[in-house]
């Protein structure tokens, strides 16, 4: 429910649907909004049907929920905000395509501010078609930017959006309580764990998350079979579902070593990971870089040209590794890190202080900055479009 207090200038944000990981975001940004004499006004509207079945909603009793119809199988969606956006100061809507109604708020609403959050482009997509050209040209319509990392507001001034009219949020879920879940794991529960498994002294890799295409799980089973080979007694943990964990399964069959997890949550994810000393994540890295900062373990990943822009957090060579994009690189790269200690012990301690970097707290903070910025500086759509 919607309601403005006189002491205070009402801001909406926007979002197509609410995922559970943005909750804790949104009740920090409620907090560091009033207390900058601002006043978060919410609205999210419902998931497509294809979303829904990820099962990872989440819901807040104080927003506002939106009216959602999509179309041409999810491409499109309307969902009307400008009864809302007209009592408010400023709009935080996200750039995505198929939101109809933003471009009502961009090319309309002369005498409000309209701010554009998102990744800056669609790093997996063609930049040369016309649906990536039209977001390109949309994305100057705004009269400022909350950009996801460094390397998004590079893609946005890239497309000519002045720089002083961007903020870098450094995108972050809460991973405070996985920070806790790992500093709480005991060497007994460890061995217990490794005993249940039938672990061998050797090194240990994991991999953590969903398992589709651009994660790449055929080079990841490829790259195991050769440090397997390289270094005795090595394992490989695989925590996580998705379409293609059927390759891991077959892979498991013949190789003992490969242990299939599934999906863990919580304390018992946090216990299962500590045993690893890399993170393997040959493809597609976003959020999940975070994971890798909670629990002290390098991520070793490629260039291989999918990553979202969260991949700027990763700093080759202190907290994690990226290598040419081939298995040979990869390899290399990995055994020459799990037979350093020394080396290996100092990306872990890099890996830990990221943690404490790339919170949601350190998020909602930029965020408001952003947006008392935006509210301070005069409108500037139309003037590049």
């Amino acid at each position: 429910m919607l309601s403005n207090s006189p002491a205070l200038t009402p801001v909406l944000v926007v979002q197509r649907r609410m995922t559970h990981y943005r909750v804790p975001f949104f009740e920090a940004l409620r907090a560091d909004m009033r207390a900058a004499g601002l006043q978060l006004q919410l609205a999210y509207g419902s998931p497509t049907d294809d979303e829904s079945t990820k099962r990872d909603s989440g819901d807040l009793d104080w927003a506002t929920r939106l009216h959602t119809r999509y179309a041409l199988q999810g491409k499109l969606c309307w969902q009307p905000f400008g009864h809302l956006a007209a009592h408010c100061a400023l709009t935080v809507i996200t750039a995505e395509n198929k939101l109809i109604c933003n471009l009502l708020e961009q090319f309309g609403a002369a005498h409000r501010r309209v701010v554009l959050w998102g990744h800056g482009a669609n790093l997996q997509g063609d930049p040369d078609s016309l649906r990536e050209r039209f977001k390109s040209r949309i994305a100057l319509r705004a009269d400022w930017w909350l950009a996801y990392t460094d390397m998004s507001r590079d893609l946005v001034q890239a497309l000519g959006f002045p720089m002083d009219r961007i903020t870098v949020l450094n995108n972050a879920v809460d991973t405070t309580e996985l920070v806790a879940q790992f500093a709480a794991v005991t060497p007994e529960s460890q061995e217990s764990l490794r005993a249940e498994l039938s672990l061998e002294q050797g090194p240990v890799a994991v991999y953590v998350g969903s398992m589709y295409a651009e994660k790449r799980i055929e080079f990841l089973l490829d790259a195991a079979r050769e440090l397997r080979e390289r270094l005795p007694g090595f394992s490989l943990l695989v925590i996580g579902g998705g379409p293609q964990q059927g390759l891991i399964e077959a892979a498991a069959v013949k190789a003992p070593w490969i242990k299939v997890l599934g999906i863990r949550k919580g304390a018992n994810k946090a216990l299962a990971a500590s045993l690893a000393d890399v993170m393997l994540n040959p493809g597609l890295v976003g959020l999940n870089i975070l994971d890798s900062f909670a629990g002290g373990l390098p991520m070793l990943t490629t260039d291989c040209k999918l990553h979202s822009p969260e991949i700027s957090y990763l700093d080759s060579g202190r907290n994690g590794l990226m290598t040419a994009n081939t298995l040979n690189d990869y390899v290399q790269a990995a055994v020459a890190l799990l037979s350093d200690r020394a080396r290996l012990q100092a990306m872990r301690a890099a890996c830990m202080d990221d943690a404490r970097r790339f919170t949601i707290a350190a998020m909602s903070r930029r965020f408001t900055e952003g947006v008392l910025g935006a509210l301070s500086a005069p409108i500037r759509r139309g003037q590049r479009a």
